[in-house]
């Protein structure tokens, strides 16, 4: 799955995996992409969205910071440490949460650093293309990709669920959300909105 740390829709979603790791056999494996890098040179955003981006950067920098120090199994318990904050916590997006985060999850301090410097945008720019480009057009996370029965990447966005399917529930939405993202020509399955996301 790929996600951007301060989306409360893909924090969700990546809970749901976590839980379908206890129920399937799913190895589930995270990856950096950047709402910030998906909507940069946009003019139709709407205000609110613009401001809501403005401090989304810094904390992917610091993920993928991370990942190329660490590697990429060390995403899950990053992305679960700074998701705390950002999500359950409300604590500021800034140095302090990506270090509290990273010595929460016993790393370098010091990649928080790598917030405030470009240092690591072109390996963001790769990770966020190769989560997104299979995917298509316009969308964002979460983007999960899956091994298809043919050996082909099977590459969709969502799903986006509130609130977060535990157990034996998470199960069969897993195996649901594969039965219709594998079937060739399907593109779309949707319905409005009711509620915001409650993150748990």
């Amino acid at each position: 799955m790929w996600f951007d740390p301060k989306c409360p829709w893909a924090w969700n979603t990546s809970r749901w995996l976590l839980e379908v790791e206890k129920v399937r056999d799913v190895d589930v494996r995270f990856h950096v992409m950047s709402l910030w890098l998906l909507n940069d040179g946009r003019e139709d955003l709407e205000e609110w969205y613009a401001r809501w981006l403005s401090d989304t950067l810094g904390p992917v920098r610091v993920a993928i910071a991370v990942e190329q120090k660490y590697g990429t199994p060390t995403l899950t318990d990053l992305y679960t440490a700074l998701g705390n904050r950002i999500h359950h916590e409300k604590m500021p997006i800034g140095r302090d949460l990506y270090e509290s985060a990273l010595y929460e999850v016993g790393l370098d301090r010091r990649l928080a650093d790598a917030a405030d410097t470009d240092e690591f945008d072109e390996a963001l720019r790769l990770s966020h293309h190769t989560g997104l480009d299979p995917v298509g057009e316009n969308l964002g996370t979460p983007a999960i990709h899956v091994p298809g029965p043919d050996g082909k990447v099977n590459a969709f966005f969502g799903p986006v669920v509130t609130p977060v399917p535990r157990g034996e529930d998470a199960g069969r939405l897993w195996d649901g959300v594969l039965l219709v993202t594998g079937a060739p020509g399907f593109y779309e399955l949707k319905r409005g909105r009711t509620e915001s996301p409650r993150v748990d």
